[in-house]
């Protein structure tokens, strides 16, 4: 088997290890000198695709002209021998629905710009006839990418919004989805998050408590300074439900925010930002932090 990721990041990193070690050959795209796991073979972007992919993820955020790789490689992508295909979107796509919960049946309804060009690179996706899984990732965070650094460093802050919540997962559970669906296609749509949506000023004070560090005074939302990018975050409120890919057999390892924590503390991957080069280390996408 060979796997193709288009746009080889955070995510797509967690899968690459667990299928590097079972004997697969994994090809991503890059456009810098970042380092890949052990066994990935780095395909520097822009490129011709290579031969032999069985395989495709793709794993780019689409900018207002689209995804990036269908606007250049459209029908490179439409004439390969794919047995799977995946697309790592968001739930940012379901738009708010004020703390109510979402399946995969909820008409998207985007109110962000950047839900609204997901959505538009879903359907892009969609359009190739490709045995396409569309996996609507939650906010995601793991090693290097959560609410430790920002407790440690002083910089976290618990943005109180009434009625606010959000879904999280841990990239390790993103990776172990990918697997199910990798083993047992099923095209179609599935939401990937743990099974506790929780207001993030819970989180950072969760997190603030595992490390003895004293917990960050609130701050209501309208009195926080906040870039737009920022308070796009809490425009949008609900809870996701994971009931679809639980019926292909996936089980979250860490069905909520406190096991995540603990696990990522007990290893000591807390400290794993320092391994990743400043060049690939992730934006947080962790709404707690008050930062995209």
């Amino acid at each position: 088997m060979k796997l193709l990721i288009l746009g080889h990041g955070y995510t797509a990193a967690a899968l690459s290890r667990r299928l590097v070690v079972k004997g697969w050959k994994v090809v991503g795209t890059v456009r810098d000198d970042r380092p890949l796991p052990d066994g990935v073979i780095r395909l520097p972007w822009p490129s011709d695709l290579p031969e032999g992919v069985t395989h495709l993820l793709a794993s780019a955020a689409p900018d207002a002209g689209g995804d990036p790789f269908l606007a250049t490689h459209r029908a490179a992508i439409a004439r390969l021998p794919l047995v799977w295909a995946g697309y790592l979107s968001t739930t940012g796509v379901y738009g708010d629905h004020g703390g109510a919960w979402v399946d995969e049946t909820t008409p998207p309804a985007p109110t962000t710009r950047r839900g609204q060009e997901r959505l538009a690179a879903e359907r892009d996706w969609q359009s190739l006839g490709l045995p396409l899984h569309i996996l609507r990732l939650a906010g995601i965070y793991g090693p290097g990418r959560g609410p430790f650094e920002k407790v440690r460093d002083g910089t976290a802050r618990r943005i109180i919004k009434p009625g606010q919540v959000f879904s999280r997962v841990h990239v390790e559970d993103i990776a172990t989805a990918l697997e199910v669906l990798i083993d047992r296609p099923a095209p179609g749509i599935y939401n990937i998050c743990d099974d506790d949506p929780a207001p993030p000023e819970d989180v950072i004070a969760h997190a603030a408590r595992l490390l003895n560090r004293p917990v960050p005074p609130a701050i209501l939302f309208d009195q926080a300074d906040l870039s737009p990018m920022a308070r796009s975050f809490y425009a949008e409120s609900k809870r996701v439900r994971n009931d679809r890919i639980k019926a292909q057999g996936w089980r979250p390892a860490f069905a909520d925010y406190k096991a995540g924590l603990a696990d990522l503390l007990a290893s000591q991957t807390v400290t794993a930002k320092q391994a990743i080069p400043a060049s690939d280390r992730p934006t947080p996408t962790y709404p707690d932090d008050g930062k995209p």
